[in-house]
């Protein structure tokens, strides 16, 4: 079978580029184009040496990207900025888009593979990759849905890649230094995706610090019925045996255990004194599990072939 052809809106950002090298890394994708304003002119092997096509960078509009024959779009692009791109592609035509769009429209497949499952994304033409945050909670979450009592509450912390490559107070590293900065403390988007896709009512505030890559998240959970320390993390243990991209430990992860991995790490499984006050830790990179690795599982799925194995990011 020949490579599918593949484009990419949006690839300047700090995601943009780790979606560049996973492209790159593979023999079955061929990048066809990359579209930034930014560096529209400029050879894609500048930013991104895997990729050794000769192509170089375009500043394209949602009727150019229509235009051009390809089996998939990624759409990399800020909050609010997919729709004109959505309507102008072929509806046979997969779209993974990473903003958090469409992650509450029922006509999208929504993409986290480990929890929701494969199959509804084999053939998948609209798919919402899951937030970063999201994807960290929802993994803390997922093996007690229906087992919880109460609010689930998150408490986030991540590195100020996240906040983008646009100048702000957020990506501020004099701003940021011996500093944890507190944002969005009701009503973030994520916690809205949370509750939406886990099922439960989630509290959730997210936080950002002077590293630049990584999450860590500590999740506190109420079990209707007591159990063990050990009890718990059996069932993580079953819900993510054979995911080659979930790790479960005994251990309290820290960011430093997510960061440039491909996957997530979920430990701690403190239980309190009555068996019914739960807290557990997940660990991810952002630019990765939390993004650009979750995008290229579900665009694999959605294309037919195999998810991969990905390698920690050099970069």
């Amino acid at each position: 079978m020949s490579a599918r052809r593949v484009g990419l809106v949006g690839a300047r950002g700090h995601t943009g580029r780790e979606l560049l090298r996973l492209i790159g890394e593979r023999d079955d994708l061929d990048l066809v184009f990359a579209s930034s304003r930014e560096w529209a002119g400029r050879p894609v092997a500048e930013m991104a040496p895997e990729i050794t096509n000769g192509l170089d960078f375009e500043a394209l509009s949602p009727d150019d990207v229509a235009a051009r024959k390809v089996d998939a779009v990624i759409l990399a692009l800020p909050n609010g900025a997919a729709a004109p791109f959505v309507a102008a592609i072929a509806d046979d035509c997969v779209i993974v888009d990473l903003s958090a769009d469409y992650r509450f429209d029922e006509a999208w497949t929504y993409g986290l593979p480990e929890i929701y499952g494969r199959d509804s994304l084999i053939g998948a033409r609209r798919i919402a990759n899951p937030g970063c945050y999201a994807t960290a909670g929802q993994l803390a979450i997922a093996p007690l849905r229906g087992q919880l009592d109460g609010d689930v509450h998150v408490f986030g912390v991540s590195g100020y890649s996240g906040a983008g490559t646009t100048p702000s107070r957020k990506n501020d590293t004099e701003a940021l230094a011996d500093n944890l900065m507190p944002y969005a403390l009701s009503g973030h988007l994520h916690e809205q995706e949370m509750a939406r896709h886990a099922g439960e009512t989630v509290r959730f505030t997210p936080h950002v610090a002077a590293f630049f890559r990584g999450i860590v998240a500590t999740t506190h959970l109420t079990l209707k019925t007591a159990m063990s320390a050990d009890a718990v993390r059996a069932l993580y243990e079953q819900a993510y045996a054979g995911e080659a991209l979930i790790r479960v430990i005994a251990d309290i992860p820290e960011v430093r255990d997510g960061a440039r991995q491909p996957g997530a790490v979920v430990g701690g499984f403190a239980v309190g004194a009555d068996g019914h006050r739960l807290v557990v830790v997940s660990a991810l990179d952002n630019l990765l599990k939390g993004a650009a690795v979750q995008a290229m599982q579900n665009l694999t799925l959605a294309l037919g072939l195999p998810e991969g194995r990905y390698r920690p990011s050099p970069l």
